[in-house]
C-alpha cells in the first residue's frame, strides 16, 4: 500500500510539473515540462545522494577518523541485515541526521556534528537506527527525489510569472492560470512532499526502535532533537528548505503542530508511540521484531566506549 500510495504522489507531482509546463508555453511546454521531469528523475536516482550529501558539505568518515561512531553504525546495520553504507559527518551545531541513496546497497547515512555533541551515545544510535530503517524501507530514494521535484516545481512557478503571460505562449489559460500556477503549484508540491514524508516517520521510528533495541533511545533523542532544532538555525536547510522531510527532525524553524503543513509528524505523538512500544516490550507483548521468544539485541549490540554517557553537556565528537 505505501509503496502504491507514494507511486500515486509521484505521478501527481510529475503532472504537477507538466502542468506548469503547460502555463509557460502551452502543449509544446508541456512536453518539454514531461522530458525534464523524466530526466530529473533519472538524473535524481543516480546521483541523489551526491546532491544531498554536496549540500551539506558533508564529509565521509571510516573506522580510522571515526572509530565509535563508524563502529556504531556497522553494529547497527548488521543488527537490520543491511550492507554497511557509507558514513559522513557534517559540521552543524544543530543536531539532525538524514540518510539518502538509490537503495540499500547504495546507502549512506550523515550525523551533524551537533548531534554527537548533544546526544548519548544511546541516543544517536537510536537517531542513527531510524534513519537506516529508512534505508531497509526503501524510503530515501523516494524522498530525495521528492525533494528535486518540489524544489524544481517552485523555481518553474515562479518562472511562469515571468514567461507564462504573453500571447505568443499558447497557453489558453491567460494571466489568471499563470497566477495560479504561481501560487497554488508550489504549494501542491509542499503537500505532497510532506504526505510522502509524513507516512514513513512512524515506521522508521518502529522499526528503528526494533534496529537498536530500545524504543526509549530513540524516544529521549528525538525530545533533545526537537527541543534544540528550534533553537539552533541549520542555514543549509534553510537555503535548500526542500530537504527538509529527509531528516529525522525538521531543520527549519517554525515547525510545532501535527497538521497538514508540517514535514514531520508531531515530536510527542512520536514520543509516545515509541513510549507505548517499550511498554508493550516490557510487558512480553510480541511484537514485529521484539518477541520474548528469541534473543535481543540490546545495548550490549552497540558497543560503547564512554562517549556521551549520561550527559548534557557539548563535548568533543568521537570523529576528531
Amino acid at each position: 500500500m505505501n509503496v502504491m500510495r507514494t507511486a500515486m504522489l509521484l505521478a501527481f507531482m510529475t503532472a504537477l510539473f507538466m502542468g506548469i509546463g503547460f502555463v509557460i508555453g502551452g502543449k509544446g511546454g508541456m512536453m518539454i515540462a514531461l522530458v525534464i521531469a523524466a530526466g530529473m528523475n533519472l538524473f535524481s536516482y543516480w546521483n541523489s545522494d551526491k546532491m544531498v550529501l554536496s549540500a551539506y558539505h558533508a564529509q565521509e568518515v571510516d573506522a580510522r577518523s571515526a572509530p565509535e561512531f563508524y563502529n556504531m553504525i556497522r553494529d547497527l546495520s548488521a543488527n537490520a541485515g543491511l550492507p554497511m553504507p557509507r558514513v559522513y559527518v557534517y559540521d552543524n551545531p544543530q543536531p539532525n541526521a538524514f540518510a539518502t541513496g538509490r537503495n540499500p546497497q547504495n546507502a549512506a547515512v550523515a550525523a551533524s556534528t551537533g548531534l554527537m555533541q548533544r546526544l548519548t551515545h544511546e541516543e544517536v544510535a537510536g537517531v542513527m537506527a531510524h534513519e537506516l530503517a529508512h534505508i531497509q524501507n526503501r524510503d530515501t530514494l523516494t524522498m530525495t527525489i521528492t525533494a528535486t521535484l518540489a524544489g524544481a516545481i517552485s523555481m518553474l512557478g515562479n518562472f511562469a510569472f515571468f514567461f507564462g503571460g504573453n500571447r505568443e505562449n499558447n497557453n489558453p489559460l491567460g494571466f489568471v492560470g499563470v497566477i495560479v500556477a504561481m501560487i497554488v503549484a508550489p504549494f501542491a508540491a509542499m503537500l505532497v512532499q510532506m504526505a510522502i514524508s509524513r507516512t514513513r516517520e512512524y515506521s522508521a521510528d518502529r522499526r528503528g526502535a526494533e534496529i537498536c533495541g530500545n524504543p526509549l533511545w530513540l524516544a529521549s533523542a528525538l525530545g533533545k532533537i526537537a527541543g534544540a532544532a528550534h533553537q539552533i538555525p541549520n542555514y543549509e536547510a534553510e537555503r535548500n528548505p526542500a530537504t527538509a522531510h529527509m531528516f529525522i527532525i525538521n531543520p527549519l524553524s517554525g515547525e510545532r503542530m501535527d497538521n497538514l503543513f508540517s514535514t514531520h509528524p508531531d515530536t510527542g505523538n512520536r514520543i509516545a508511540a515509541l513510549q507505548q512500544m517499550a511498554a508493550e516490550f516490557r510487558n512480553g507483548a510480541s511484537t514485529a521484531g521484539f518477541r520474548a521468544d528469541r534473543p535481543q539485541r540490546t545495548a550490549r549490540s552497540v558497543p560503547n566506549t564512554g562517549w556521551g554517557r549520561g550527559s548534557d553537556e557539548p563535548r568533543k565528537g568521537p570523529w576528531s
